[in-house]
């Protein structure tokens, strides 16, 4: 052993090595730069260098849309779990037990009621956390629960979507969640209450053919992936090579399939004035 190598070992056994903790960076996906993740939390979870809008949980949108003090959950509503026994590499009871252990919610859609610059509103949060946000049975009762919550309160639903589509693993039972998601809406244009949808990344499949097209206004987080089917499925059935920016909010804003980008810091402010307009429209009709 050289002597620098003792010295070092010496050294080593009088003062302790400080451990550097893991979750002190955060790597973009838009840009691939490190940034510090207290700065990243800070910007909302969007980078301060591409602004590429990073995916975020409910917990964390909540919190950035609702007035102080006024956010309160809506109870999970309970539905019959792995009604098909289904099991493909794993069962499908202990996909759900580790999405629950790592979310910390019961399934991909949590709800809650609160104020948005003192507007009441009702906010449904799809989580792409827990399986992709995939639209099952829990999906289609939170959502439908979310609506009666905001029919009681008579107050807007504002829904935040992020999921790759219907939920394999409850086959024909996650499909019929889309028409009745669809009468659910309905329901609440009865009652004269704007719906709201605000499209994050990624929104695809069965949620995009559903309620996430079906808001009063349409609004998009920027360079979200938005698609009811793959990129290459539709290159493969046309056989054409689609534009760059093709499934993008961007795309879909100046083609007119929806009605704004909004970045996430402006959000909060337009949605209390879409509020105001959407809520006095319909209160004079």
């Amino acid at each position: 052993m050289s002597w620098l190598n003792r010295v070092r070992n010496a050294l080593a056994s009088v003062v302790p090595t400080k451990e550097t903790p893991d979750n002190l960076w955060h790597k973009c996906k838009g840009c691939g730069q490190m940034i510090f993740n207290k700065e990243y939390e800070e910007n909302l979870s969007v980078c301060p260098l591409c602004d590429h809008h990073g995916r975020i949980g409910p917990k964390a949108r909540f919190a950035h849309l609702f007035d102080e003090g006024t956010c309160k959950l809506l109870p999970a509503p309970r539905v019959a779990e792995d009604p098909l026994k289904f099991r493909d590499t794993k069962p499908y009871a202990g996909r759900l037990k580790a999405a629950r252990a790592d979310t910390g919610d019961q399934d991909a859609f949590v709800s809650a009621r609160g104020n948005i610059e003192g507007r009441r509103a009702v906010v449904g949060v799809q989580n792409f956390a827990f399986m992709g946000g995939s639209m099952g049975q829990a999906v289609g009762e939170g959502f439908i629960a979310g609506v009666e919550a905001a029919i009681a309160a008579r107050a807007p639903f504002i829904v935040f979507t992020a999921s790759g589509g219907a939920r394999m693993q409850e086959g024909i039972l996650s499909l019929m969640q889309m028409p009745r998601t669809t009468v659910a809406i309905e329901m609440l244009h009865d009652a004269g209450l704007p719906y709201i949808v605000v499209l994050t990344d990624p929104t695809s499949g069965g949620v995009m053919a559903a309620y996430a097209m079906l808001g009063d206004v349409q609004i998009a987080e920027p360079k979200a992936t938005l698609a009811f089917t793959g990129r290459r499925v539709i290159e493969q059935t046309i056989r054409e090579k689609l534009p760059e920016n093709f499934q993008t909010s961007e795309y879909y804003r100046d083609h007119g399939l929806i009605d704004m980008v909004v970045e996430r810091k402006d959000l909060r402010g337009r949605l209390a004035t879409l509020i105001d307009y959407l809520a006095h429209d319909r209160a004079a009709a």
